[in-house]
């Protein structure tokens, strides 16, 4: 399943995953997409997830992705997806929507349609699908210089762990546990001094303890 919900109503769906089938290397996909919540919430909708083994949601504001699927059946199965053992991944928005506390959640204005996304905490969306609980979930944080972005969002929720993933870099979560991929660095927000600095960078092949929060 591919998910572009997250993309502006400028952006041609067909033509944004055109690509998509020789970059991951998969046969055959379906394309879930809308903007009405009750559509989302309808099981012919939804019934697609039922028998889908991975979803990748794409890049773009995440806002929408809460405006459209937020507490609707198809979040639902999307969660049951993982629940029979399958993938959920996802780029930038769709990385940031997959923890339970979403940043970046400012929606759009009539002069501003995608949003600022320079707020951190906009309310209401501050809910994420919660594939990862307790946790906020921040991207291209080294290439955008975002690296001071989480820390006021920890501060101001230390129960929440901040996890910022640069570009060309990803997080691959089992159970408790995940470990870092890619050719960049994912920075870890505590809400703890770390040589001066409240987050601290870790490296591909390094693994992370959810439970314990600490680096293994």
């Amino acid at each position: 399943m591919v998910i572009p919900t997250a993309g502006s109503d400028q952006v041609n769906v067909d033509q944004e995953i055109s690509d998509f089938p020789a970059f991951f290397g998969v046969k055959n996909f379906v394309v879930l997409h809308t903007r009405d919540r009750s559509q989302a919430n309808s099981k012919e909708f939804a019934e697609p997830l039922r028998h889908a083994t991975g979803i990748w949601i794409e890049g773009g504001r995440q806002w929408r992705l809460a405006d459209a699927y937020l507490g609707t059946l198809t979040e639902r199965e999307i969660k049951g997806v993982l629940d029979r053992g399958g993938v959920v991944g996802g780029s930038s928005a769709g990385a940031t929507i997959q923890g339970s506390f979403l940043v970046r959640g400012a929606s759009g204005t009539p002069g501003n349609p995608d949003g600022d996304n320079t707020i951190m905490i906009a309310p209401p969306h501050v809910e994420g699908f919660g594939l990862l609980q307790n946790a906020a979930i921040d991207q291209h944080v080294i290439t955008r210089h975002r690296e001071n972005d989480l820390v006021p969002v920890i501060a101001a929720h230390p129960e929440l762990l901040g996890i910022g993933i640069d570009e060309s870099t990803a997080i691959v979560v089992h159970g408790n546990e995940f470990e870092i991929i890619g050719k960049s660095k994912v920075g870890i927000y505590d809400d703890k001094e770390h040589d001066g600095k409240k987050y601290y960078f870790c490296l591909q092949g390094r693994s992370f303890d959810l439970k314990k929060r600490m680096v293994e």
